[in-house]
């Protein structure tokens, strides 16, 4: 099995990444935009946990109306330098309210868990050929933050501090 991490610690992943033309096996499963959008029903009948899987290239205020009964909500980072799954989280997060799992996969990388985090993700499928441990040292990067983010609404200055 493999490891992700969630809520700054690494943990045994039980979320199975499944594909449009595959069987459903038993278990949490996450799936396509699409073959959710075909199988909904199905899917929720399982009586399992369901999370999809959103490009960062589609809209997710067509996922919020499900936003209730899903999970997990995993978003794509096709390549390093593509940050629209940012703007998708700050979305669900803020405007949405979605507050179940939103993991960041694809090319996900050590330098970028602090700022996914504060834009609300909470779980990390980094690249196969990265360290966990290693990885887990991004959230001390930096002791505080000024501006406001979906992890903490107020900017600094009017924290007090």
């Amino acid at each position: 099995m493999r490891s992700v991490i969630k809520n700054r610690q690494i943990v045994e992943d039980h979320w199975q990444a499944v594909a449009d033309d595959a069987a459903l096996p038993d278990g949490p499963v996450i799936v396509s935009l699409a073959r959710w959008q075909r199988e909904r029903t199905a899917l929720l009948a399982r009586g399992e946990p369901v999370g999809v899987r959103l490009p960062n290239t589609a809209n997710v205020a067509d996922l919020a109306a499900d936003l209730p009964v899903l999970a997990l909500v995993a978003l794509e980072f096709p390549r390093f330098a593509d940050g629209r799954a940012h703007s998708q989280a700050r979305l669900l997060r803020e405007r949405y309210g979605y507050r179940g799992e939103l993991r960041a996969v694809g090319d996900v990388l050590r330098d970028q868990l602090f700022f996914m985090a504060r834009n609300g993700f909470d779980a990390f499928e980094l690249r196969a050929d990265r360290c966990l441990e290693d990885a887990l040292e991004a959230f001390g990067d930096f002791s505080d933050s000024y501006q406001p983010a979906a992890d903490q609404p107020l900017p600094l200055y009017r924290r007090g501090r």
